[in-house]
Parts: structure tokens; C-alpha cells; sequence
């Protein structure tokens, strides 16, 4: 498993009894998580001092319960970036923290290219990976199908002083925008994406990721450019092995390229309070050896 411990303004409290405790710089959050399923065993007065707590609703979604008065937004820092956090309807806040670990992994590699990288980055959500991959020195193709998360991209591209750097920011359906890029002769160095489990496009497309998966990477091998410098595929979806993503990898791009190499695995958040780790996810790459 690969976990993020380089944070310096998040932490993962506690987990446990299905929920996490967070701190998001000096604001501290309470949310529900699937994974946390074990029971908290000591120190509950933490679980009492939080600024805003997510309920879950039994028909469905929930709300917010805010103990403090909280601005809209706030940030974060990681590193060089800098993320907008702010808490949304759905209980997320803009920001998946264990996606460090494939940041850190994506800025190395391109640091360490030697070259210039073309990078598109699907279902890129609200950019955190476009960020890592354009302070690398990439020029990068964001696309979400979301008008909203495009915009906060964007205010994360200058939060991070990126504004400067070449990020072209497009709203579209990933698969129809993959198929535009074949028929125009487009090419990228890199490949990221981080498919939902079932989404809809801007027109109405349908995505389920047990069904379209590999057709999205059989088609993202026609924009890959002669010498690609790796694909990374991240996923939530429950009940799916990261085995599943490096046999997929394996059986397309493995086999195209035999001189690189597939790595798969967890990803997960350490937890202060009791030295445990949360799991978020799996993640399946494939990328030239170093």
C-alpha cells in the first residue's frame, strides 16, 4: 500500500464506527467513510471537537451540521501546491488527500524525463493532479465533464501559481474527447485518470466503470505518443481488485509496450490517533523503467 505521510496541513485524526476525523489545516471535519468499520476504542472526547460534522441521511445524501462559523473556502498547502477546501452537499471537500502519493509519483516522473511532457488528465475532478503534473513543467489537457469543478480547477491553478503554465481547461465527455483527439492526431506523453464508478457527461453520456474501463484504455493507447512516459489509472469503485486495473494494463498497453512496467496496489491515509491506516483506494500504473 502507498500512503500518503508527507502532509503537513491535513491529518487523519481518528477512524472508526464508519466515519473519519479530519484536520484541514485548522479546521477540524467529521465525515462518514465506508472503509472505517472498526469500532473507536478511546480517546471519543476528539470525536466531540469538530467544526463541521457530516450526517449521512437514511433516504439518501445528508447535510452539514457546523459547530463554527466557517469562511466559504479555505486552503491547503502541499508541497508547492496550494488546494481550495471547501465542504460540499455531497460531504466531499474538493480534495482527495491519499491522492498525494500519485502526485508526488507524477511530478517525479516528469521531472526526471528530460524532456517536454504533453499530459491530459480525465475526469480531472478539481485539478490537484494537473497542478503536480504542470509544476512538473507538463503542458496539460484538463477535462471533466462538471462545468463546476472545471471552474475550481482553475482557482487552484492560481492558488498554486500556475496561471502561467499551459493547462488548456475543457468540458466534455472523456471517451468522446479521447475519440476527438485520435481523429485530429493529438499524442500525450502521460495519461491520468481517476473514472467515477457511474457518472454522466455534460450531454447526457453514461459512464459505469465495470463497463467502460477497458474500452477507455484501448482508446487512450491511440493518443499515446511513441515513447509515453506512463498511464495512471486511480479508482474508488467499489468491490474492484487493483488487480483488476494491472490485468487490464497487462493485456493492452503491457503488451504494445513490453519494455515498460505495470504496478498496482492500495492507497491509504496513516491515522494519528492509533497508528492504523485508512484505505482510499486502489490505483493501477503503467510507466517506462527508470
Amino acid at each position: 500500500m502507498k500512503i500518503a505521510n508527507e502532509w503537513q496541513e491535513y491529518e487523519c485524526i481518528d477512524a472508526g464506527n464508519g466515519e473519519k476525523l479530519e484536520r484541514w489545516g485548522n479546521v477540524i471535519l467529521r465525515r462518514p467513510d465506508p472503509q472505517a468499520i472498526w469500532p473507536i476504542n478511546q480517546k471519543k472526547d476528539l470525536w466531540k471537537r469538530v467544526d463541521g460534522h457530516y450526517h449521512r441521511s437514511s433516504e439518501g445524501g445528508g447535510h452539514w451540521d457546523f459547530k463554527t462559523k466557517l469562511p466559504d473556502y479555505w486552503t491547503v498547502n502541499y508541497k508547492n501546491l496550494t488546494f481550495k477546501v471547501s465542504p460540499t452537499n455531497f460531504k466531499h471537500t474538493g480534495l482527495f488527500p491519499e491522492q498525494a502519493v500519485n502526485w508526488d509519483y507524477i511530478m517525479n516522473k516528469i521531472k526526471n524525463a528530460n524532456r517536454k511532457i504533453n499530459a491530459l488528465n480525465l475526469f480531472a475532478y478539481t485539478g490537484a493532479a494537473t497542478m503536480a503534473a504542470s509544476s512538473a513543467g507538463a503542458d496539460v489537457v484538463h477535462v471533466d465533464a462538471a462545468r463546476g469543478m472545471i471552474e475550481w480547477a482553475k482557482e487552484n491553478m492560481h492558488l498554486s501559481h500556475l496561471e502561467n503554465n499551459k493547462i488548456r481547461f475543457i468540458v466534455d465527455d472523456c471517451i468522446k474527447f479521447v475519440e476527438r483527439e485520435k481523429r485530429r492526431g493529438n499524442k500525450y506523453d502521460v495519461i491520468i485518470m481517476d473514472p467515477p464508478s457511474y457518472g454522466r457527461g455534460p450531454n447526457g453520456e453514461t459512464w459505469k466503470f465495470e463497463k467502460n474501463i477497458y474500452e477507455l484504455v484501448i482508446k487512450c493507447m491511440d493518443i499515446l505518443s511513441d515513447e509515453p512516459l506512463l498511464l495512471l489509472i486511480n479508482s474508488y469503485t467499489t468491490g474492484i481488485s487493483s488487480t483488476v486495473l494491472a490485468n487490464i494494463l497487462k493485456v493492452t498497453l503491457l503488451e504494445k509496450y513490453p519494455d515498460y512496467e505495470i504496478e498496482c496496489g492500495e492507497i491509504g491515509l496513516p491515522i494519528t490517533n492509533n497508528n492504523l491506516v485508512l484505505p482510499c483506494g486502489i490505483y493501477g500504473r503503467f510507466a517506462k523503467k527508470d
